[in-house]
Parts: C-alpha cells; sequence; structure tokens
C-alpha cells in the first residue's frame, strides 16, 4: 500500500487527536490522487509496527492498495503487509459518532489472541454515506 503516515499512541488520548489530523491531511492536500498504480479508492486506515501492544507507540498510514511499489512520490511512504490471520469486526452508523473508535474501545477491552502486527480498517462504497456507513476492522491474531 501507499499513503501517509504517522507514529501515534493511545496513551492520553493522543491517538484520538492525531488519526483524525491524518484523516484531515489526507483529504485537503488530495494524497488520493498522488497514489500512483492504486487498484481501487477503497481507503485502508493501517496500524502497525507496534512497539509492544495497543497501550505503546504504533504506526498509523492511511491510503490505498496498490499493484506495486515502483513509485512512491516524496512525502509519501509505501508498505507491504504479510499474509496473516485475522478477526473482523464490523462497526455501523455514524461516523461523525465516533463509531470506529468506539468499536475499538471493545476490541481492546475483549480477549483476543492479538498478534500486534498490522490491524487496518476498510473504507470502500458502505462509507459513502457517513451517517450510515459501514467500516470492516480486521485484526490480527495468533494462529
Amino acid at each position: 500500500m501507499i499513503g501517509i503516515a504517522l507514529r501515534t499512541t493511545n496513551e492520553n488520548g493522543q491517538s484520538v487527536q492525531d488519526i483524525p489530523a491524518l484523516w484531515n491531511r489526507f483529504m485537503t492536500e488530495g494524497i488520493l490522487g498522488q497514489i500512483p498504480n492504486k487498484i481501487n479508492n477503497t481507503l485502508y486506515c493501517i496500524y502497525t509496527d507496534y512497539e509492544k501492544d495497543h497501550t505503546k507507540p504504533y504506526t498509523t498510514i492511511l491510503g490505498c492498495n496498490v499493484s506495486n511499489l515502483d513509485q512512491i512520490p516524496y512525502g509519501l511512504v509505501g508498505k507491504t503487509f504479510e499474509e496473516q490471520t485475522y478477526i473482523k469486526r464490523v462497526a455501523k452508523g455514524n461516523l461523525m459518532q465516533g463509531i470506529v473508535y468506539e468499536e475499538w474501545t471493545k476490541i481492546w477491552n475483549a480477549d483476543l489472541n492479538r498478534a500486534f502486527t498490522a490491524d487496518f480498517e476498510v473504507y470502500d462504497e458502505r462509507t459513502q454515506n457517513p451517517e450510515n456507513a459501514e467500516v470492516d476492522i480486521f485484526i490480527s491474531v495468533k494462529s
């Protein structure tokens, strides 16, 4: 995938400020149009490079699935992810009312055998209406 990235943490509510700011940058700077070799316009928000678990720093990447990493524009990042085992959760409702964050809160409190390799959210055609959206959340687990 190719997109923009930042390092953040859930400590002291930092990610609640950083991740919306990353989305804002993605939209206002027209990042979608800068990504070469897109497979489609589905957006992925990936959480990876965990220092330990969801309580410690990690990297958030917002971007698109691409056919290759031959061209990575200045200011963007490219990353490949290994195949792994996931469980899927779905956040449904109004995006502006924090449905994705609410679902993550449930995930953090669930008894899952998390791998903390790469977790991600999928923003496809089901998120076109932000007031009635569905976002798939994939959580990497140990097999």
